[in-house]
């Protein structure tokens, strides 16, 4: 075996346990073991309780999430179906499994992901799962641990699984207010939507030798980019050389870490709770009439509309400030080094009132949309937005935000330069901002590159764009047999405006001139405009300790215990 990891890390990867070179080709069954030390390649929730906890000391969580098909997902086989199965193949009710422990003689609240579930992927029962696992360690004031293996948000979903991102990062805001502290153990795989919010917005992040982390994966890099990854790539090594994780542990010294951490933060938990309250729950309660997903007559094929939302002359983010917006003053600059095309920001005057607009722009033409890498965000994109939102916060300005993106950028200096944890830290820093924020999905919403910016108020969506989880084309490559499926995709994703209004994702729907807003711009400009001046005014008088708390609100009322009432009425 050579020193040096080969230069295609989807078929190497290093043992967890003594750091050697495995063919990965030879693990992906998840039974061999490391020809060297014994070492499995990748171990299950209850192996990796058994490895981490003190004996006969975890306590699963009491209560169970509502199992929920919120959109009526069928791909290949109906969503239903593929739950049974992952059920019956791994004994687990989900994809994480939760509880409270002792690590150390130290106890804790804990939830880990099981690979084997779906790819562990992060739908409404697992958010639902996790969040109560961070309330409870906010109640007990005991720190949180939380070890991730995730192929990322689930599609089966559509967007209500987008949303968990924001439901446990504001459990883990909640946490940081109270002192608690939180560690994320970060284990091979950990991509997407979780390695964009709770694996890496914790306190303290450990990733596991041998572990690979991203938002993007390296299959989806190399058909984007054509460009060949570095060595080492998302390895656990390469987050380390890159400041993306805290200590890299090999597998059999995670536990003696984790206790000797939760020694060294336990004298700080030990006096009074500090006046922060838990999250509240709001009680469950039926969906909008007609039902979650419904498709309703009269609505344009959500093909269709995902083709309008894409037009290159809908109007951008810099049209919407040239025209609904006065005297706007450009920002730039991430004060880190860069300043990304991609998302513009700045001053400017609502209805005579100063705000700080924040918005992805893509352009009308193939230069400019080359320029404005076609309004896909880098690190230091998502950094100047989070520069400009907590300047808005100092300042006592409202925010809009006006969101039309594909998603995050797919390349390789993007995940070198941190991505997963600065969308984090955005969607953290939005459930928490003490001022106004009303978003608009403009064009496309994708992914978490546009929760970043829609962690808001008040959400509201162009009559003829889109907000989901995936692409339709990336969700056909993953689960239908190749891309030609993604009319199919786009349709079962249940990514229309009306479909998301229905869903109670967004809060109210603007009008496009007909047939569509590139037809007549300054028409849908307008429309704008008086939407956000009506939606952003009410918020003006709102306390702040009370703005926050209902946004928190908002986003927990995404629970799998609320959408199960929702499709239980359907």
């Amino acid at each position: 075996m050579t020193a040096t990891a080969p230069r295609d890390e989807q078929l190497w990867s290093r043992c967890a346990g003594c750091a050697s070179l495995l063919y990965r080709k030879r693990l992906r069954r998840n039974l061999d073991v490391c020809p060297d030390c014994g070492t499995h390649a990748r171990l299950d929730a209850p192996a990796r309780l058994a490895q981490l906890v003190d004996p006969a000391s975890f306590t699963a969580l009491p209560d169970h999430a509502a199992q929920v098909d919120p959109i009526g997902f069928v791909d290949v086989l109906p969503y239903p179906r593929r739950l049974t199965a992952a059920r019956a193949g791994t004994g687990l009710a989900e994809a994480v499994v939760c509880g409270t422990a002792a690590i150390g003689g130290h106890r804790c609240a804990l939830a880990v992901m099981d690979f084997r579930f779906l790819g562990g992927s992060l739908g409404c029962a697992v958010g639902e799962l996790i969040t109560r696992t961070a309330e409870r360690a906010l109640a007990e004031r005991v720190p949180l641990v939380l070890v991730t293996a995730s192929g990322g948000a689930r599609m089966q979903e559509g967007v209500l699984s987008l949303m968990q991102m924001a439901t446990v990062s504001q459990a883990i805001a909640a946490l940081r207010e109270a002192g608690v502290p939180s560690v994320s153990v970060v284990t091979d795989p950990t991509y997407g939507g979780v390695a964009a919010s709770f694996a890496t917005n914790t306190d303290i992040v450990i990733a596991e030798s041998g572990a690979r982390m991203g938002f993007a994966g390296p299959r989806v890099i190399r058909q984007v980019t054509g460009r060949d990854l570095p060595d080492g790539f998302q390895t656990a090594e390469f987050l380390l050389r890159h400041g993306q994780v805290d200590m890299v542990m090999p597998r059999h010294a995670l536990r003696g870490r984790l206790a000797a951490l939760l020694a060294a933060v336990g004298g700080g938990l030990r006096g009074p709770r500090r006046g922060v309250p838990r999250q509240e729950r709001p009680p469950v309660e039926a969906g909008p009439a007609g039902g979650a997903g419904v498709a309703r007559g009269g609505e344009r094929d959500a093909w269709e509309t995902v083709r309008l939302a894409r037009h290159p002359d809908r109007p951008t983010t810099l049209d919407y400030l040239e025209s609904a917006f006065d005297g706007f003053v450009e920002l730039h600059g991430d004060r880190l080094g860069a300043d990304c095309p991609a998302i513009v920001g700045g001053l400017a005057e609502l209805g005579g009132r100063p705000v700080m607009v924040i918005g992805h722009q893509k352009g009308h033409t193939t230069a400019e949309l080359m320029a404005r890498n076609f309004g896909m965000a880098s690190p230091a994109g998502h950094r100047k937005a989070l520069r400009l939102m907590r300047l808005a916060a100092r300042w006592g300005l409202p925010v809009v935000t006006l969101v039309d993106t594909p998603g995050a950028d797919p390349g390789v200096g993007a995940e070198e330069q941190g991505q997963a944890a600065a969308i984090a830290e955005n969607i953290l820093t939005l459930t928490t901002l003490p001022t106004p924020v009303v978003a608009v999905i403009t064009g496309e919403g994708g992914s978490g590159g546009a929760l970043a910016l829609a962690v808001a108020d008040r959400v509201l969506m162009l009559q003829h764009a889109v907000y989901s989880v995936i692409s339709p084309e990336g969700c056909a490559a993953i689960l239908w047999p190749d891309r030609s499926a993604a009319p199919q995709a786009a349709r079962a994703l249940r990514l229309t405006s009306g479909d998301l209004r229905r869903l109670g994702v967004v809060d109210a729907l603007v009008p496009e001139p007909a047939p569509a807003a590139h037809d007549d711009p300054a028409a849908a400009v307008r429309a704008v405009r008086e939407a956000v001046l009506a939606h952003l005014l009410p918020l003006l008088d709102v306390p702040t300790a009370t703005l926050v708390r209902r946004r928190r609100q908002r986003f927990r009322r995404f629970g799998a215990a609320r959408l199960g009432a929702r499709v239980g009425a359907r």
